[in-house]
């Protein structure tokens, strides 16, 4: 399990930290990116107030997903097979809680509801990453 975890770990790290910094740097970049350039300008916010509000709450979001990205990186490197197995079922029940909240939530918001089903199948993708670390493990396990 170790290496597959490891390599895992690794990834999800390396998408954190990299959408984590462009989210507190280049967060207009990032709206037309997973919004297209339609609807980046309703998501910026109609008054200066608004814009400095949205932008201040992306960068701590980007600050957040930056952190989670040191923390994968530095769980990478753990050795128990035990909290590597704990640690795949929590991101497993993670991702899958964020597919079910972006179909009851996001798909009813009329300037993000063209993208919810692709954010969905991101979701269920990064999901299935992690049980693919599980099924890996259980083989190592039982053989």
């Amino acid at each position: 399990m170790g290496s597959s975890f490891f390599l895992i770990c690794i990834l999800h790290s390396v998408v954190a930290l990299t959408s984590g910094a462009l989210m507190m740097f280049n967060t207009n970049d990032v709206f037309v990116f997973g919004h297209a350039i339609e609807n980046e300008s309703k998501l910026l916010g109609s008054t200066p107030h608004d814009q400095l509000l949205i932008q201040t709450s992306d960068s701590f979001s980007g600050l957040l997903l930056f952190a989670i990205g040191f923390l994968l990186f530095m769980v990478a490197f753990v050795k128990d097979r035990e909290f590597q197995s704990f640690f795949a079922k929590g991101c497993v029940i993670i991702h899958v809680a964020m597919a079910i909240w972006r179909v009851y939530f996001e798909r009813k918001l009329g300037d993000l509801a063209h993208d919810w089903l692709r954010q969905v199948a991101g979701d269920i993708a990064l999901a299935l990453s992690w049980v693919f670390v599980l099924v890996y493990s259980w083989r190592e396990k039982y053989d």
